[in-house]
């Protein structure tokens, strides 16, 4: 019921309409990663993908901001999110556990590398999180994705979103290569989502 009534909000207000340019829906398990520019963007790539999909699609947030208030209920009842900690202090294990554990149980996950909301067009370097989910589960695919037009929707600050068109670009997958380092591969990642820019 929640998860109906966010798709149809987001797309009355944006559209989150999909173009599917390097890759088609698939019930394989996927992490799809994408540029990061507003609190619309997990609603707009989670409704652009088919229904059949999104019950097994889990988007990635921060415990701290998504646990509190109607935003919690939003992340956990509406869409299933995995909340990660991001104030963890050394020794409290693997940052990336709930995660695993999620695609461990068969779920798909959207996951915005940058790690942070960026106003401008391009994404800014990615954190290693990717990488590492590429290093232990090689048989997920990496979804290259290109959210247009979200960030001048709901710019960050802002309270109330701009009735925009949003497309969402789903571009090729993207595997990490034997013995390509860190480094190469998320930079490979990056260029992967701006290309669909």
């Amino acid at each position: 019921m929640i998860a109906r009534l966010l798709v149809g909000i987001v797309r009355l207000l944006v559209g989150a309409y999909p173009q599917w340019i390097g890759s088609q829906p698939s019930v394989a398990r996927r992490i799809y990663f994408a540029n990061h520019a507003s609190h619309l963007d997990t609603l707009a790539l989670w409704a652009a993908l088919p229904p059949s999909l999104r019950r097994h699609t889990r988007p990635v947030a921060a415990k701290d901001y998504w646990s509190r208030g109607i935003r919690a209920l939003v992340a956990r009842r509406g869409l299933h999110a995995v909340l990660i900690d991001r104030q963890r202090g050394a020794g409290d294990g693997d940052p990336l556990q709930p995660l695993h554990e999620a695609l461990d149980a068969g779920d798909s996950l959207i996951l915005f590398p940058e790690g942070t909301r960026n106003a401008e067009a391009l994404p800014l370097p990615f954190k290693s999180g990717l990488y590492h989910l590429a290093e232990r589960h090689p048989d997920v695919e990496l979804v290259a994705v290109y959210l247009d037009n979200a960030r001048r929707s709901l710019p960050k600050g802002s309270l109330l979103p701009v009735p925009l068109i949003c497309t969402v670009r789903f571009g090729a997958a993207v595997a990490l290569r034997e013995g390509e380092s860190k480094a190469a591969f998320l930079e490979r990642a990056r260029d992967a989502v701006v290309e669909l820019a």
